[in-house]
């Protein structure tokens, strides 16, 4: 029922920063919260940040502490990821997605769904 779409990706100079945006609409309030994940080319799609929906608890994985910020707006309609101090290795396709499944904190895929498409995001050195 949930529908998310991703937008906000581009190219950027390493130290430089971007925000994401994830639109929301279907029944967002079913969810625990929501999250960021991302995939390099080569790599295993990876887990970047979530947030809850009743509390706003938030969760970041450790390459990204205390650079990136995920929020969300209070009618439940848009998640955003703020990344600053961006890396080359921070480059990817980024999804967001609806916790759907597990408890507040979990990093895990398969307790995630309604997958957006995707953003790209490249940083250059």
């Amino acid at each position: 029922q949930v529908q998310l779409v991703e937008s906000g990706g581009g190219l950027v100079q390493a130290g430089g920063s971007l925000r994401l945006s994830c639109a929301a609409s279907g029944r967002t309030f079913s969810s625990v919260g929501m999250g960021w994940f991302r995939q390099a080319p080569g790599k295993e799609r990876e887990f970047v940040a979530s947030i809850s929906w009743s509390t706003s608890n938030t969760v970041y994985a450790d390459s990204v502490k205390g650079r990136f910020t995920i929020s969300r707006d209070n009618r439940k309609t848009t998640v955003y990821l703020q990344m600053n101090s961006l890396k080359p290795e921070d480059t990817g396709v980024y999804y967001c997605a609806a916790q759907i499944d597990g408890g507040y904190g979990s990093t895990s895929r398969s307790d995630f769904g309604s997958w957006g498409r995707g953003t790209q995001v490249t940083v250059s050195s």
